[in-house]
């Protein structure tokens, strides 16, 4: 299984891209797992030849099983995240694609909005979408040296959004009756 990671955010260093690293290490290690960078490159959608950016997008995805988001807790969501939604659903790269979409607030409204507005545009693609809102401090320190999430309670979030895109064989190996 192969699931693309994309963080909502253009700080290589803010607390959503953080958060998307360390599900990524949440993962059950069968499943490969490859993080897209490249949201700050992607132009608004125009018919017509689809630019490099978008079409490393478009194309990284369409070789997945599924996806990963991370989204800040702004009610508006990012314009380059606007765009890379309007590339992939223009080429019906959502189409069918399990998205996972997590959403980081202190607030508890504003993980709500920023689901509710992804849930909307996600399945308005046809994705078949899953998530959770994450209520917690950015300022609270969730991250060891190594970027790995010390609080077993947000460990468990996580580890629940995952189990939602991951299937049951991938999570868990088969038990054999000797």
């Amino acid at each position: 299984m192969k699931i693309i990671g994309i963080a909502a955010s253009l700080h290589a260093g803010s607390f959503i891209t953080r958060l998307l690293d360390a599900a990524g290490g949440e993962l059950p290690e069968s499943v490969r797992f490859e993080v897209w960078r490249g949201l700050s490159d992607i132009p608004p959608y125009q018919p017509g030849p689809v630019p490099a950016p978008a079409r490393e997008l478009v194309s990284l995805v369409a070789g997945s099983d599924a996806i990963l988001l991370t989204a800040p807790e702004h009610s508006l969501l990012p314009m380059e995240l606007t765009h890379a939604l309007d590339w992939m659903a223009a080429r019906d790269g959502l189409a069918g694609k399990h998205v996972a979409v997590m959403s980081a607030s202190a607030r508890a409204c504003g993980a709500m909005w920023a689901q509710a507005e992804l849930y909307k545009r996600l399945l308005g693609a046809g994705a078949v979408v899953s998530g959770a809102e994450l209520v917690i401090s950015p300022a609270w320190p969730h991250f060891d040296d190594n970027g790995h999430l010390t609080s077993a309670d947000l460990r468990d979030q996580v580890r629940r959004v995952i189990r939602q895109l991951c299937p049951a064989e991938v999570m868990e190996p088969a038990l054999s009756v000797l």
